[in-house]
């Protein structure tokens, strides 16, 4: 089994850098063009099905990568973003910071980050990643397919979590992927193996997520 996880494309909120969590902002039109470039880089690919995030990001850039291809896509909520509740449209970049100093915690220690009303933590945000990968591993149908996952910033991170077996300490790994950058793993035996992480298909300059 491989996965190919991809990050959504851009959309107007991450220009800004507004958290989007759970709220289904639709890709930007430079958002659908990452993903048009990125189905080019994998159109040598033979996926067997495609998992992705029901939010219209997500799923739109699943559908972008696979237009004109048989490939049924299948809509699962474990892999949504990970739910910011009440702090949801608020900016978190350093120049206009809408949050309580106290969020910082989300970047630098995960750990000890606090849900805000109606949000998650990271350990409520694992639990569901977590069913999700140990679900994906038993599918022997599936054994010796490629499987394209379409998701979002946090949540790639945390399935990579997951399969690293680290604690909530390392949950950031290398850090949020560009939009429409591709992880890919390699599952043998129900064993994962991180081949490559946030490659990208695409010569538009795209800067690392910063906050």
């Amino acid at each position: 089994m491989k996965l190919y996880l991809v990050r959504h494309g851009e959309t107007d909120w991450n220009k800004v850098r507004k958290l989007q969590g759970q709220v289904d902002i639709p890709l930007n039109e430079f958002g659908r063009e990452l993903a048009r470039e990125t189905k080019k880089g994998l159109a040598d690919i033979p996926f067997a099905v495609c998992y992705t995030s029901p939010l219209k990001r997500a799923k739109e850039t699943a559908e972008l990568i696979l237009e004109g291809r048989d490939v049924p896509i299948i809509e699962d909520k474990r892999i949504m973003e990970m739910a910011f509740g009440v702090f949801e449209g608020k900016c978190c970049s350093k120049e206009g910071w809408e949050l309580p100093d106290d969020f910082q915690k989300f970047f630098d220690d995960p750990a000890a980050y606090e849900a805000p009303e109606g949000g998650e933590n990271f350990a409520d945000l694992k639990r569901r990643l977590s069913s999700f990968v140990s679900e994906l591993y038993e599918k022997e149908e599936y054994k010796d397919s490629n499987i394209l996952i379409t998701t979002h910033g946090a949540a790639l991170a945390g399935i990579l979590n997951v399969m690293r077996e680290d604690p909530l300490e390392k949950y950031w790994g290398i850090g949020v992927q560009k939009n429409c950058a591709v992880s890919q793993v390699e599952v043998k035996n129900k064993v994962p193996r991180i081949i490559s992480e946030n490659v990208v298909y695409y010569k538009a300059k795209v800067e690392d997520w910063k906050r």
